[in-house]
């Protein structure tokens, strides 16, 4: 997979970019709207090891910027004031909808470790709740470029 060019000295290993992204609570989506300038926002997400998998509004103008460009970046970083404490991860590649949109609840394979990840991280390991508002999107990333701050005071 492309991805890091340059600051490989700062890259996270997989060990670390997947410890990272299990644990952060919130990404921030890149789309293109249908005047071409970008549109970034916030959300919740999970990461299963190979794919990100984001719980969105279907009235979104995020899901309807999807649904014209399936192109997408997203961001997951933290590390605030301090610079040699930032740490982050881009992921770029083509969103693509899973299940019913918006969800119900309609049984769906590929769903069940999302939802269960979902429920874990967010609903302190209660029960996935469907609200008829929101739908899945997954995104198995083209590209993963990291970085880790953190690794320059060594």
């Amino acid at each position: 997979m492309p991805g890091q060019r340059r600051g490989t000295k700062i890259a996270m290993t997989d060990e670390e970019r997947h410890a990272f992204l299990k644990t952060q609570p919130v990404c921030r989506v890149a789309t293109v709207g249908p005047d071409g300038h970008p549109h970034t926002s916030a959300l919740w997400f999970v990461w299963d090891g190979s794919a990100l998998w984001l719980n969105s509004l279907t009235k979104s103008r995020r899901w309807a910027d999807i649904g014209r460009s399936h192109r997408i970046s997203v961001i997951v970083d933290d590390g605030g004031f301090d610079f040699l404490r930032l740490r982050g991860v881009e992921l770029l590649g083509s969103a693509r909808t899973v299940g019913e949109a918006p969800r119900t609840g309609e049984p769906h394979d590929e769903l069940t470790a999302p939802e269960r990840l979902f429920a874990d991280k967010y609903m302190r390991g209660g029960a996935f709740r469907y609200d008829g508002r929101h739908g899945w999107l997954s995104l198995t990333p083209e590209t993963i470029v990291s970085w880790d701050f953190t690794k320059l005071r060594t």
